[in-house]
């Protein structure tokens, strides 16, 4: 409107530039043949078989690979289970020697004990003897 506006004519208007390689005519899209198709629809279903088998393998390694890491993790909780049994057994028989022990170790106690205040009385008596401590 705005080209009549100024004075030129509507059927002088630049028409846009159409590739002709884009462009198909009438003939050109015509229906292909039956056979055209039917080969077509076997090469497409075969391209189909073709991709979904390799997704359907690449499915298939990837539950192996699970079933794998599923067995040696199985085997090293059974590693560590056994590991756990050794250390409980050694602590057990560590503590029941330690029982064992234990009044051992409480007559240590008691004779230090006594070797101290043993000790101290004797050195009372020294400091005292020497009058460096007063009684």
């Amino acid at each position: 409107m705005a080209a009549a506006a100024e004075g030129v004519p509507e059927t002088h208007r630049e028409e846009p530039v159409r590739d002709d390689a884009a462009v198909e005519t009438t003939e050109e899209a015509k229906v292909p043949a039956e056979a055209d198709i039917t080969e077509l629809c076997r090469d497409m279903f075969s391209k189909m078989a073709t991709y979904l088998t390799g997704e359907l393998t690449a499915t298939s390694e990837d539950y192996k690979l699970l079933e794998n890491m599923n067995k040696l993790t199985s085997l090293k909780y059974l590693e560590m289970k056994d590991i756990t049994v050794n250390i409980s057994r050694n602590l057990k028989d560590l503590n029941h020697k330690y029982a064992g022990l234990q009044p051992y170790l409480d007559q240590i106690s008691v004779t230090e004990e006594q070797k101290m205040y043993l000790l101290i009385s004797l050195s009372f008596k020294i400091l005292t003897q020497l009058e460096l401590f007063p009684p």
